[in-house]
């Protein structure tokens, strides 16, 4: 094979792969029927985790029952580590972001870590409608003394008397 043939033959594969991974895509994409646009992404440092809402009622107000057992769920699922988590050392940054559904209607985010002083609860976003990203916050301020801390995003009008949709997270402290 003269060079020539080689690189037209390196093309013609290249060639090859991405459009059977473009076709691939288009494959699962087009099985897709509905376009979830409720979710949360938690950032910690260079990596992300995104989640379906861990408490949802298709977009209606959570009862004070259906609250009461997401809260109870989630005790059990910290318990069992089964959440969504994320390693986190101390020099790290956190943030949290929502899809715009959920920006639209308001949002807010919170750890059970931070200072005694502030109810042992730290607040990565205050309540925010229409914004999409909570910013980055040092992870030193935000975790908690177990080792597991657990971050909270919650759905709803300002006040939270009628969430629509939770997001629970665990962060694994690890040594720097």
């Amino acid at each position: 094979m003269s060079l020539d043939t080689r690189v037209i033959a390196a093309l013609g594969a290249v060639v090859v792969v991405g459009a059977a991974t473009v076709g691939g895509s288009v494959a699962f994409a087009s099985g897709q029927t509905q376009h979830n646009t409720h979710r949360a992404t938690l950032t910690v440092g260079n990596s992300s985790i995104v989640a379906d809402p861990f408490c949802f009622n298709d977009g209606n107000p959570l009862s004070e029952e259906d609250q009461q057992k997401c809260q109870d769920s989630a005790a059990q699922a910290l318990k069992d580590g089964t959440l969504p988590s994320s390693d986190v050392v101390v020099s790290d940054r956190v943030g949290v972001g929502v899809t715009p559904g959920v920006g639209d209607t308001g949002w807010l985010a919170f750890t059970n870590g931070g200072p005694q002083a502030q109810g042992g609860r730290y607040s990565l976003s205050a309540y925010a409608k229409g914004a999409t990203y909570s910013g980055s916050q040092a992870a030193a301020k935000l975790l908690n003394a177990s080792g597991k801390t657990l971050v909270t995003v919650v759905e709803g009008d300002k006040n939270l008397e009628n969430p629509v949709a939770v997001w629970y997270f665990q962060l694994n402290t690890q040594d720097s």
